[in-house]
Order: structure tokens, then C-alpha cells, then sequence
């Protein structure tokens, strides 16, 4: 049976028979003259008619109409359902099997299956994106998958008892390649009217000019300290230069939130093994920023890593034999491999003091405990009894082995930048701890001494 591989990540819905892609394009469409083209096609016209383009059905996979009054008719199942017709027309295979974001509920999952059976494309399996890429143990180490969406970021969290199977997925809205893309194109905009006077967001035609070109921009910029840009419009030839940490910089928010978010996931005492997907590790300053701010080692993985995982795992599947339900662990099936253990993230910052009411207090290594009753011997920061959700001994902060770890023992949890931690976590400087709700806000700084140090 020819089986073929499918991974429903919307920034590139993929087709591979093991050897190379039978088909890779975006999660678009353009309703036009009530013809729905999808994909790549869609995708060169998104910039020259944005009130036709819709790219949220496979993040939003329902049978509700589509809010947007040109698209009020249909439903994001029916634009699936012509991107999924569209797929299998240009592929050769008797049957696929799945790999799937952690953005799609089992709502969403039902949904696809029923639409699959429609179209009489054969279902074999379906498997955790994540999983399916993870072909590997990382001993010592705790894996990260991190890939990035049109609209989302998914961080999933691995287990490794014996397998490989999902431990938890964090799926962070608005900081996908939509958002990325955009914030690039603004500021690239820019750089044209600054050095050349031109305005390629004046016109449509050129707007999507920028969009095509972008990729290329973003692989040069990667590679160099610089990137030179070139568009021509009506005869004339107009070019701007940017640095590549340009780019980075304007990228920082997105990157910022994926940072903190992926921060919560690891305790204190444990090793990251960040397993980065080909597009996430392309964008440009987000693999150096994932090492600064996280530490561990970082892994890239090839085009196609998902798929082909996929394949040489699930090749026994067969569709017809029961109800297809989602695998969330799989066995490896290659070498492992060892994460370089880190004392600390580099460039991260080392917290000297936890400013708090306008008071400093200085972190050590001996325990500075925070609650509304977590005075005693030690050290202590005492909270006022009203606030909800702050327990007497709440949490506490040290110096250990050169980081700065904060515990959590409390029954409410303790928030790192707005993200529960899961028992203990590493401080750097800047970062934002909260204690009830709504809480109390204290704050991770460094003093400088005299010499400037």
C-alpha cells in the first residue's frame, strides 16, 4: 500500500512519500467569482485582494458560516474540505496518515476525519505533530518541540518513559508567521521610503511584490549581517539595505512571548533539549535568542522531518481497522543523543535583588521567602492576609549553583511573566513573578557598584 504522510500545520499543509514533498502550501484561500483557490495561488494574490482572502479555517476548523460577509456562505469545513479536494488531486496514494498541530481540538479532529471520508481519502492514523518529528531520546534532557503556524507558536513538552509521548502543549496565539510577516513587511516598507523614497505599500501590486520576495530576504539575512533589497516597479529599479539584526529587533516581540512561555515549561533542575522545526529555526535571530534566554542545546531539524518520522513509525497503519483516534506516543527509532547541560542561559542576566514596594531585597543563598506569614528565622518578604490566592509560606528565592531559582509552595501557583511554573524555575533580570490574584507583582534586578560593574 502506498501510505503517504500529511501534516495539517497551516503554514505549510504538506504532503511526502518519504523521499520529497508531493505537495507543501500554505493554509489560504481566495473566493473569487464563488471559485475557491487555495494555497500557493491563493497565496500570491493575499497582498492584491486581502477582503477575498480567508486563512484561519485550519486553525478554526467548524461547520459555523464564516463571519466575514464574502465568505458568510461557507464555513471553515468547506474551505478545508476544497484545500484537502484540491491535495489529493495532485497526489499519488492510497492512503495517509496524519500528523497534527496542537492547535486542533478533537472537535476540529472529528470534523477532518468526517471530511476525509467525503472525499474518500483514506484515514490510516492520526499522530501528535510533535511525536511524530521526536525520533530520539535526549537523555538527561527534557525536549521541547518548538514550530511555528500561521497564527500560533506550539511549544509541546516531551515525556521519555521509554517512548516518546506528549507531556503538555502550549499554544501561543498570535505568534505565528502571519504576525511575523507582517511586522516585517511594515518595517521593510520603511527602509524603502527612508533610503530610496519609494513607498511600496502605496500600491497593492507592490505590497505583494514584498511578500514574494520576502523568504528570500529573511534566508539572506540568516546567513549574513545584511540584507540587500531590490524591487522593481514600472521600469524603475528601487533597493534598500537593512541589517539582519534589524530584523531581529523587530521580531523581538513575537520571540519575547515564545521565550517566556517556553521558560515555564522546564524546572529549575532540568535540562532543555529544544527541538526546533526547519521554519521556526529560519526565522532569523529566533534559534541565538532561544539559546541565550533558555540555555540547554538546541537541535534544528531537516524539511520534512515530521513526515518522514511519521512514515517510518506508522507504516504498519491501515485505514478500515477501527475508529481512528490520535497517537500521542510513539517508540524511537533512531540513536539518542546527549544535550549539553548548561550552568546558565547565556546572556541572560543575574539577578542581584527582588524589588517589591518600592524596596530591594538582595538574593543570596539563603532563602528570601515570600507569603502572608513567611517571616520565622529567615528571611522574608511578608505579604498582606487579604489578597487571594497568596498562601502563608507562598514561595522562595536563591542563589544556587550561579542561578537564581525561585520555588513555588504554595496551593495557588507562582507565575513567571504570566505563566504558572511547574514546581521551580530560573530568574534572569527583568523578569516579572506574580503571587495571587490579582496579585502581587514583584520584579527580578540587577545594581550596578561603582566601577560600573
Amino acid at each position: 500500500m502506498s501510505l503517504l504522510a500529511v501534516h495539517l500545520n497551516d503554514a505549510a499543509i504538506s504532503v511526502h512519500d518519504s523521499d520529497r514533498f508531493l505537495y507543501r502550501e500554505p493554509g489560504f484561500v481566495l473566493l473569487e467569482d464563488d471559485e475557491l483557490t487555495t494555497g500557493k495561488a491563493a497565496f500570491s494574490q493575499a497582498r492584491l485582494k486581502p477582503r477575498r482572502i480567508h486563512n484561519h479555517f485550519w486553525s478554526e476548523l467548524r461547520t459555523e458560516p464564516l463571519p466575514d460577509r464574502r465568505f458568510h456562505h461557507l464555513s471553515a469545513a468547506d474551505l478545508v474540505s476544497r484545500q484537502l479536494e484540491q491535495m489529493w488531486q495532485r497526489v499519488s496514494g492510497e492512503a495517509i496518515v496524519v500528523a497534527v498541530p496542537a492547535y486542533m481540538d478533537t472537535a476540529s479532529l472529528g470534523l477532518f476525519l468526517g471530511i476525509a471520508g467525503e472525499l474518500q481519502i483514506p484515514v490510516a492514523g492520526m499522530v501528535d505533530a510533535a511525536v511524530a518529528a521526536t525520533r530520539r531520546e535526549y537523555p538527561g534532557a527534557v525536549p521541547v518541540h518548538v514550530d511555528l503556524g500561521l497564527h500560533s507558536a506550539t511549544l509541546t513538552r516531551l515525556k521519555q518513559d521509554g517512548q516518546v509521548q506528549v507531556d503538555r502543549a502550549e499554544v501561543i496565539e498570535a505568534c505565528g508567521m502571519i504576525a511575523l510577516h507582517d511586522a516585517w513587511i511594515a518595517q521593510i516598507a520603511e527602509e524603502f521610503v527612508r533610503q530610496s523614497r519609494f513607498d511600496p505599500l502605496h500600491t497593492a501590486e507592490t505590497e505583494q511584490m514584498l511578500q514574494d520576495r520576502l523568504t528570500d530576504w529573511l534566508i539572506a539575512a540568516s546567513a549574513g549581517e545584511s540584507v540587500q533589497m531590490e524591487i522593481e516597479y514600472r521600469g524603475i529599479s528601487h533597493a534598500a539595505e537593512m541589517e539582519s539584526l534589524e530584523l531581529v529587533a523587530t521580531a523581538a516581540p513575537v520571540y519575547h512571548r515564545i521565550v517566556s512561555n517556553l521558560r515555564a515549561l522546564y524546572r529549575a533542575d532540568e535540562t532543555p533539549a529544544l527541538q526546533l522545526s526547519d521554519r521556526a529555526a529560519s526565522m532569523p535571530g529566533l534559534a541565538d535568542i532561544l539559546t541565550a534566554r533558555v540555555g540547554g542545546e538546541l537541535f534544528v531539524q531537516e524539511p520534512g522531518a515530521t513526515e518522514r518520522g511519521l512514515l517510518a513509525r506508522c507504516g504498519h497503519m491501515r485505514p478500515g481497522q477501527g475508529a481512528v483516534s490520535l497517537v500521542r506516543r510513539l517508540p524511537w527509532d533512531q540513536a539518542p543523543v546527549a544535550a549539553v547541560e548548561e550552568s546558565a542561559p547565556r546572556h541572560a542576566g543575574q539577578p542581584t535583588h527582588l524589588l517589591f514596594n518600592d524596596r530591594a531585597y538582595a538574593i543570596n543563598s539563603d532563602p528570601l521567602a515570600l507569603g502572608t506569614q513567611s517571616g520565622g528565622a529567615g528571611r522574608a518578604v511578608d505579604l498582606q492576609q487579604d489578597m487571594p490566592g497568596v498562601s502563608r509560606q507562598h514561595c522562595t528565592l536563591q542563589l544556587e549553583n550561579g542561578q537564581c531559582i525561585i520555588r513555588d509552595h504554595s496551593r495557588y501557583g507562582t507565575f513567571l511573566n504570566g505563566h504558572r511554573i511547574d514546581g521551580s524555575a530560573v530568574l534572569q533580570v527583568g523578569d516579572l513573578v506574580r503571587l495571587g490574584t490579582p496579585g502581587y507583582e514583584l520584579r527580578l534586578i540587577t545594581t550596578e557598584v561603582g566601577d560600573g560593574t
